[in-house]
């Protein structure tokens, strides 16, 4: 068996394993058995493709692992309650200027006031949630 073939054995076991453990630890491993792998591929001694191993092995450890391992396990960020509101379109069904009106949030309606206190919008306007105040909605 050649050098490469048993290279590549190596990296799809390692990636096997980490199918297993979910930590990137054996990933990064079988990145650098696929970089040996390349590596004898071209003919390159077996002392430079055990360098290639380690090298690229102990680079993805440090500098790709902590990255992937954030967002691996960061997940998508989910906003509940009234927190769900903010960036979401509104529809003016009472004038709503720097003091008072209402509008239409997901079907609901909700008292509003002009976020930046100044502005006002008239029925029938589209308006943005800027925060939610209370059970006001502040809006742009």
């Amino acid at each position: 068996m050649q050098a490469w073939m048993v290279w590549t054995v190596v990296a799809a076991v390692l990636i096997g394993i980490e199918l297993t453990t979910a930590t990137l630890v054996f990933a990064m491993l079988g990145i650098g058995a696929a970089a040996a792998a390349v590596g004898a591929g071209f003919g390159e001694n077996p002392a430079l493709q055990f360098a290639l191993f380690s090298v690229v092995s102990v680079a993805t450890l440090v500098f790709a692992r902590p990255s992937a391992m954030k967002h691996l396990h960061s997940g998508p960020e989910h906003r509940q309650g009234v927190e769900a509101l903010v960036g979401s379109e509104a529809l003016v069904v009472e004038r709503v200027d720097g003091l008072d009106g209402r509008v239409r949030i997901s079907g609901e309606i909700w008292s509003a006031r002009a976020y930046d206190g100044h502005t006002e919008y008239a029925v029938g306007d589209r308006v943005d949630v800027a925060q939610i105040d209370g059970a006001t909605a502040l809006v742009l």
